[in-house]
């Protein structure tokens, strides 16, 4: 079977083909300025990237040209849309309502609808998806997959805020998560590359310019650092990561401003970008600090610092610690983050091969042989982990 992963935002479409016996990518692209211009790139593996300008509306007019795409002559990977079995679908948030893959049907599409407000950047993007889908190929099976899967394992000693118990009945104010694909796909991928037991526990660093880290028992999750949306938890490209919540009224009051404007500075001024002062980018900040920039110095320090201290916490709650798995842009690409997050951990017994450590982009042991404890580089590869969800509900 063929299986399509979309993943939609605002004005984005990305897609992937995967075939899911072999599980190697066929086709993938981009769909960008959706509803301002338009332009698509697309790639099948082995040719050379095939770039469309053209208007897209909506997201049902994009979808219309990556079939087009998909269908191509020259470029295409597909001979009519019956060798696509079902499109797998990146959702971010169902809510306390919806916890597991699902199949579409109308339920599952009014929920997503009821959870804008939790998601309102990716849950109405999430929707137009799936219905452009439906116009496109009607008939084929759809499947959802929640970014917040992963942490609704949780128990309530972990998912629970120390809040009137009322909001989180009315309102399901509580701790999510986020990455979640990514978090099942690493953790999972570390059990079997490492060689672990099967109820092994796993610490995965998702580190990029969205971080998170989560602690997992043979791929369960126990805990994991965001909570009700993705600004807890980490220092950030841009996002601010765990602050004193009285931290928000102080700056209201001192910069007169509403609760609205600080949240957006601490989502999209703070982090990496508001200590340096240089920019999100983890490569840029560490070009800084190469040239003297004593801020874009403290700013990579406490970064690691936060990483390492969620280390401690998440060994401790789940007393011990088989593995730890770097993953995403910083994780999976910058050696030296890696080797002084883990200098931190030398109480663990972690030690760290600096010959296997100088590795990018692939799956890698990079702990010595006598450390306690198994460090790994793990990519991520969300696409894959949703099209093996699609296939297990789609067959």
């Amino acid at each position: 079977m063929k299986v399509l992963v979309i993943n939609c935002g605002s004005s984005s479409l990305k897609y992937q083909l995967i075939d899911s016996v072999t599980e190697e990518m066929e086709a993938k692209g981009l769909c960008e300025r959706i509803g301002i211009d338009g332009r698509l790139t697309h790639q099948t593996t082995g040719k050379d990237k095939y770039v469309v300008e053209s208007p897209m509306p909506d997201h049902k007019a994009a979808m219309k040209l990556v079939m087009e795409a998909l269908l191509d002559a020259d470029h295409g990977v597909i001979g009519s849309t019956d060798e696509i079995g079902a499109i797998g679908h990146r959702v971010l948030h169902g809510g306390p309502t919806l916890t597991t893959p699902m199949l579409v049907d109308q339920h599952v599409k009014d929920v997503i609808r009821d959870c804008f407000d939790l998601g309102p950047l990716h849950n109405p993007a999430n929707l137009m998806g799936i219905e452009a889908c439906e116009d496109a190929m009607p008939g084929k099976p759809n499947v959802v997959v929640f970014d917040t899967t992963f942490g609704m394992a949780m128990e309530e000693k972990a998912y629970l805020y120390a809040i009137p118990y009322e909001y989180y009945e009315k309102y399901g104010v509580r701790r999510y998560g986020f990455h979640g694909t990514s978090h099942m796909f690493v953790s999972r991928e570390a059990i079997k590359f490492g060689g672990l037991k099967p109820d092994a526990k796993v610490i995965v660093c998702h580190l990029g310019n969205g971080a998170s880290i989560s602690a997992s028992i043979g791929g369960k999750c126990v805990d994991t650092s965001m909570g009700l949306t993705p600004l807890e938890g980490l220092i950030m490209g841009t996002r601010s990561g765990d602050v004193d919540p009285a931290v928000v009224q102080y700056i209201c009051n001192k910069e007169h401003r509403d609760v609205n404007d600080v949240l957006n500075i601490l989502n999209k001024k703070s982090g990496m970008l508001g200590m340096s002062g240089v920019s999100s980018d983890f490569r840029d900040v560490e070009a800084a600090r190469q040239e003297g920039s004593h801020r874009s110095e403290v700013a990579l320090e406490a970064f690691r610092y936060r990483v390492a201290k969620y280390i401690g916490a998440y060994t401790a709650a789940m007393n011990g610690v088989d593995a730890i798995a770097f993953t995403a842009g910083v994780g999976e690409n910058d050696k030296n983050a890696r080797k002084l997050i883990c200098d931190y951990l030398g109480y663990l017994g972690v030690v760290i091969d600096d010959e296997a450590n100088n590795v990018r982009g692939k799956n890698a042991v990079i702990s010595a042989p006598e450390s306690k404890v198994k460090v790994m580089l793990i990519p991520t590869n969300e696409e894959l982990a949703i099209a093996r969800e699609t296939v297990a509900l789609a067959q």
